[in-house]
């Protein structure tokens, strides 16, 4: 008897603990992306700008900050969800699943770091001494965007889509909900242009599914 409500119990937190996770790992990343574009200016050239500017730097400090725990979030959001599928998950799907949930957590954290690095790097130096240095300012940005933009969120793309063909085989995630995952997913891995706002598209997408699962278990806990 004691097990039995004890399953209970566990299959009604888990739902609750994978939509809270995903809500902060959405929301850290997307205040931490936008805090970014706002604060980096788009010429390359105005790198002087950023390293000098008190306000600028620090927002892109608080920015860089938040990504740790976004991370974190989005792996405790991977194991939540994998435990919610529980026997019903196909092994395949399931790989590819925690394989390119796992890439994308180390791209983020790689592209934060060589972003920190180069901010710290050229903090302690003058704005003259930065005005000198543009090469490795613009190495160092687009080797963090490249990360970042193309290969973290070609690997966001994959781990939409198994997440997507997982909901659909167990039934777990509203078919509504598959498609615009479909549709995100193919823009993330064929678009060749970069646009920043695509970025957004991951967390936009984690952030629907989270408050999705909040909303059918408190449905769920309100009929029971």
């Amino acid at each position: 008897m004691d097990s039995e409500v004890g399953h209970v119990r566990k299959r009604l937190r888990t739902p609750r603990s994978a939509a809270i996770a995903g809500i902060v790992f959405s929301l850290l990343l997307m205040a931490s992306l936008i805090l970014i574009r706002l604060s980096v200016p788009a010429d390359p050239g105005e790198s002087a700008q950023l390293m000098t500017s008190t306000v600028l730097s620090s927002r892109v400090l608080l920015a860089l900050n938040m990504v740790p725990f976004s991370g974190i979030a989005f792996l405790w959001f991977i194991g939540v969800i994998r435990d919610l599928i529980g026997e019903q998950e196909d092994k395949f799907f399931s790989t590819v699943f925690l394989g390119s949930g796992f890439l994308f957590v180390a791209m983020l954290f790689a592209s934060a770091a060589v972003a920190g690095g180069l901010l710290a790097s050229f903090s302690a130096m003058s704005s003259e001494q930065v005005a000198v240095n543009p090469v490795i300012f613009n190495f160092g940005r687009a080797v963090t965007y490249f990360i970042l933009n193309v290969f973290a969120m070609k690997m966001a793309g994959v781990f939409i889509i198994s997440t997507c063909t997982l909901g659909l085989r167990t039934e777990t995630i509203p078919k509504w909900l598959i498609i615009l995952g479909y549709i995100f997913a193919a823009i993330l891995l064929l678009s060749t242009v970069y646009i920043e706002i695509l970025a957004l598209l991951f967390p936009l997408w984690v952030l629907i599914l989270s408050a999705q699962i909040l909303i059918i278990n408190y449905r769920h806990r309100t009929l029971s």
